[in-house]
């Protein structure tokens, strides 16, 4: 869980940019969305196949550079 703690004299601002920079770092925001729905295990295989796919194309097309 995520806590920033006000330090005397910040603006509300700041902190509340410091609290969304501690949030993306721990990656809060993708596992609220990866829970928010339910995936069949085929389907979340298949999605997790496609992603491998895509990372080993990415890969290859770097290497041929």
């Amino acid at each position: 869980m995520a806590v920033v703690n006000v330090q005397e004299g910040e603006t509300l601002e700041s902190a509340l940019r410091r609290f969304k920079r501690k949030v993306q770092q721990e990656d809060i925001i993708k596992e609220i969305k990866k829970h928010s729905f339910y995936l069949k295990p085929g389907e979340k295989r298949r999605t997790k196949e496609a992603l491998a796919r895509k990372r080993n194309r990415k890969k290859r097309s770097k290497e041929a550079e």
